[in-house]
């Protein structure tokens, strides 16, 4: 599987175009630390302009949303651009691992759902690796971006609700959440990845089937091919029953972490003691933090399915050299 990375024909792509995913993801998260710091401006100056009438000038508000627009449209630029590349720098990750398979083909066809695993499974591999991937190094240059800026912000907010008095308290309160919501999450969630597994397994043998029924009218029988469909009905019945109570405390969680950065603040903010802007900017980090920790909690359903894929092309590749060590000796 990561075989793009240590064969030459691949250097190109895989090292340089890494490079190039790398130095751009970093770049979208400078322009959103620009965003961040145009926040808190922002909202500053609308306040003033609200409570001091003719304090702003409309030329003055007006030039604040332009900046917005300048920034925002790089940012999409760049974005657009980033995910075009990586889409391609993916492909090519899947082509050699098709290349490989390819080249294996005579020892492959003798395993069970071979044609699945070079078609589905390398696909299902380069979309998830795209989507998951990305979205890893988004979340750690974010998190190394955006925690110093949270943890400077946080000079001002030293004081938690029914705990009292806490040094650069929004930090520990983002960390200790996060890292929470993952535990829990992973832990109700444990038995996703096995149950995925078997649901590829189960609709494997129930299509094979029914592909071979296509040339051989005695494949497919209704005896066979009905209970083959109660294999798999059966195992999506049991995923629904687990999906249940996992997204049920997922949602819980997410909807609850809504206001617990106004809970962190509720002190701070009845005394006065910030503006408007700085709340804005400060939430704002804080959500950038504390979502760039939840990478796992929120890419659980993903990251279950990734698992499968990869159980699924291991046990293939380790056939694959079984078969052509057995080649060897015979």
């Amino acid at each position: 599987m990561f075989k793009f990375f240590t064969q030459k024909q691949w250097f190109l792509w895989s090292i340089f175009g890494s490079i190039f995913i790398l130095f751009s993801t970093w770049y979208q998260v400078q322009l959103d630390v620009k965003i961040n710091d145009w926040f808190g401006q922002f909202y500053d100056t609308l306040q003033k302009a609200l409570t001091t009438p003719n304090s702003v000038s409309e030329f003055e508000f007006i030039q604040y949303l332009f900046t917005f627009a300048k920034i925002a449209g790089l940012w999409i630029l760049v974005s657009v651009a980033t995910g075009f590349f990586t889409s391609h720098w993916v492909f090519r990750w899947r082509t050699s691992m098709a290349d490989y398979y390819h080249e294996q083909w005579l020892n492959a066809r003798l395993t069970e759902g071979a044609s699945q695993r070079v078609q589905e499974d390398t696909l299902k591999f380069a979309r998830i690796m795209e989507g998951l991937g990305t979205g890893l190094l988004d979340s750690v240059m974010t998190l190394i971006a955006f925690t110093p800026i949270l943890w400077g912000l946080s000079q001002q907010i030293n004081r938690l609700p029914w705990i009292g008095e806490v040094d650069h308290a929004l930090v520990w309160v983002a960390i200790i959440t996060a890292l929470g919501g993952t535990i829990i999450l992973a832990s109700v969630g444990i038995k996703l990845p096995g149950i995925e597994y078997d649901i590829q397994k189960e609709e494997a043998g129930y299509r094979k089937e029914l592909v071979l029924g296509e040339d051989d009218p005695i494949r497919a029988a209704p005896p066979t091919i009905g209970q083959l469909y109660n294999r798999v009905r059966g195992i999506h019945f049991k995923s629904y029953f687990h999906y249940l109570y996992f997204n049920t405390v997922k949602w819980s969680y997410f909807q609850g972490m809504v206001i617990v950065p106004y809970l962190a603040l509720a002190p701070t903010i009845s005394t006065g003691a910030i503006t408007l802007g700085f709340v804005q900017q400060i939430t704002r980090a804080f959500g950038r933090v504390e979502g760039s920790l939840q990478y796992l909690v929120k890419s659980w359903s993903i990251i279950v399915e990734l698992i499968s894929v990869w159980k699924r092309l291991s046990e293939f590749e380790s056939k694959l050299n079984r078969n052509e060590i057995l080649k060897t000796q015979n």
